[in-house]
């Protein structure tokens, strides 16, 4: 067996960041809730339109 007792603190590390990350996102939810709106319209205006980017590629590509 294999001692991985050396990843420990890495993996604590991994949990502390992870939940002051979901503490800082749900801070800044409460404090400035239209900014955050604003940002997740964003996040999701950026990912449609990447995907619709990808698709009229896909759709070029296919009809040459």
């Amino acid at each position: 067996m294999v001692n991985a007792s050396w990843l420990e603190p890495r993996m604590n590390t991994k949990k502390v960041l992870t939940y002051l990350a979901v503490a800082f996102v749900i801070f800044y939810l409460f404090t400035q809730p239209a900014n955050a709106a604003a940002a997740v319209k964003g996040v999701f205006g950026g990912i449609t339109t990447g995907a619709e980017r990808l698709g009229a590629f896909f759709t070029s590509l296919v009809a040459k």
